[in-house]
């Protein structure tokens, strides 16, 4: 049988008060638990600790190496339990996330960024999938929390509107006023090229659901499993693609791509957390998801899921006040 926590801590008691009638006192234990225990403990460690002397006990040097050690493995413990116990609003422990590609990409990072500034004990693991492999991993409760952009149907996986997003259309920048046009989602679609992404993602998915008919007899002469990959086959003149305006707004705004308006159709679209119905939530889950809830929910918030490139303020300013 190996040393237990409590032999540990009557070791160290017996050590402060010099005696094992004085360290039984202070533990509330009889004189002859605490010999029994020191006892047991000296045996398990192959051979004494003290140097005994009537009711005296002293150190030996056995016991003076192992003292430190004692006392190390204690303090472990007490910060242990300070933390898992969320002492002083203290929160400890790792949360398993997957994210479908968009969110995985453009938005969770800077949170769990924001996040871990206020809790630094917190630590994170995130899987990046579309939607579909996501909600396969929730119904295995291989992770503890999902959010995805696509829907999710399973009578076993819980599902929360998170904060909307909007599909925007992306070409090659170019100075022709020509192509700065909109277009119409009952006519002009089929006249383009286009470079889109996977079946099974959240993105192609709203794509298809948004467009309906229109999008059967599309020219689609790429279909890839990244948004980046995307973005640079536009750029690169491939033809039109469709993300989320959460991907392409910095390249946008830096003249690398340029965003054509579609009449005819919302483009927007409501993002998701899902959890499996039957896991356990605790405390840290539910902290962590009041994080993300009450920053969609505030203007600066708000503004920063829209567009991530002024997330980084947002996490400065959560840095200071933490």
């Amino acid at each position: 049988m190996s040393v237990t926590i409590r032999q540990l801590e009557i070791f160290n008691a017996v050590v402060e008060s010099g005696q094992v009638t004085k360290a039984a006192k202070s533990l509330f234990l009889t004189q002859s638990a605490v010999s029994l225990a020191l006892s047991e403990m000296e045996n398990q460690l192959g051979g004494s600790l003290f140097d005994r002397s009537g009711r005296s006990m002293r150190l030996n040097d056995r016991g003076r190496y192992f003292l430190p050690v004692s006392r190390d493995i204690l303090d472990k413990l007490e910060d242990l339990d300070c933390l898992m116990n969320e002492k002083d609003g203290k929160f400890a422990g790792s949360l398993q996330l997957v994210a479908s590609s968009t969110i995985g990409n453009y938005v969770l990072p800077y949170l769990i960024t924001a996040f871990k500034s206020m809790h630094p004990d917190v630590h994170f693991n995130m899987l990046v999938c579309n939607t579909k492999t996501a909600e396969k991993l929730i119904l295995e409760r291989s992770v503890d929390l999902g959010f995805v952009e696509g829907e999710v149907s399973h009578e076993q996986v819980s599902v929360t509107s998170w904060f909307q997003d909007e599909l925007v259309l992306i070409q090659r920048t170019t100075d022709d006023p020509e192509t700065e046009k909109s277009l119409d989602v009952r006519t002009d679609l089929q006249n383009y090229k286009w470079v889109m992404r996977e079946a099974g993602s959240g993105t192609a998915q709203t794509f298809k659901s948004k467009l309906g008919k229109h999008v059967t007899n599309l020219n689609v002469v790429m279909e890839l499993g990244h948004t980046e990959a995307i973005k640079k086959a536009v750029e690169a003149g491939a033809g039109i693609g469709c993300l989320s305006n959460l991907t392409v707004c910095r390249a946008v705004n830096r003249g690398w791509l340029q965003e054509i308006k579609l009449k005819g159709v919302d483009m927007k679209r409501q993002l998701y957390v899902i959890q499996h119905k039957n896991k356990a939530k605790t405390r840290l889950m539910n902290e962590f998801l009041d994080f993300c809830y009450l920053l969609s929910q505030c203007s600066a918030g708000r503004s920063c899921l829209s567009s991530p490139e002024n997330f980084q303020e947002l996490v400065l300013q959560f840095s200071r006040e933490s």
